[in-house]
């Protein structure tokens, strides 16, 4: 299927990775794709994410909302353990940033390989539909945001959701700007 991406929507799934490895995620996920869109400056389909009050910041935001940042501030906030005032000891000590080390566990006998869940399979198999339905030979990093709104499960429409983003809207607005 990758033979029929564009360049930009390899790109959009390059990024997608690197924003899952970012984020410390062991899969790629809808919301990564999302993310992936993000990297195309001057893309039109990011004139239309931009145009439903989108952008990479926000996404990130409410992201981190739904899934943390990786420390659970809650749990340690019951067993007594003040995350803010961790966070500034090591820093003070060791510098900005400090706890966001770039270690991750390694993947035995993945090779760094990130697969894709079963929700970003689902969207990129639905951006194939769309540019099929839409007699287009291509599948371009539109025909991605449109796999990613259709497949509708994934963490990518909480966080639209979360955003207030009107899905339907969102979808016929993509839809036009492929068919111009």
């Amino acid at each position: 299927m990758f033979e029929r991406f564009t360049q930009d929507a390899r790109q959009v799934v390059i990024r997608a990775r690197e924003e899952a490895t970012a984020l410390r995620h062991d899969r790629i996920g809808t919301e990564h794709l999302l993310l992936g869109l993000f990297g195309q400056q001057g893309s039109p389909t990011v004139a239309v994410l931009a145009r439903h009050g989108l952008t990479r910041e926000g996404v990130v935001e409410s992201l981190v909302s739904e899934v943390g940042d990786g420390l659970d501030a809650g749990a340690l906030s019951a067993l007594g353990i003040d995350l803010d005032a961790v966070r500034d000891k090591a820093e003070g000590a060791f510098g900005p940033g400090a706890l966001d080390g770039d270690e991750r566990p390694a993947r035995s006998g993945m090779g760094g390989h990130v697969p894709f869940n079963a929700d970003a399979k689902k969207a990129l198999e639905l951006a194939l539909r769309e540019a099929i339905a839409l007699k287009q030979r291509s599948i371009t990093d539109g025909h991605i945001a449109l796999g990613v709104l259709r497949e509708g499960r994934g963490l990518a429409t909480t966080v639209l959701v979360a955003r207030g983003v009107d899905t339907a809207a969102l979808g016929n607005d993509l839809t036009q700007t492929l068919l111009a």
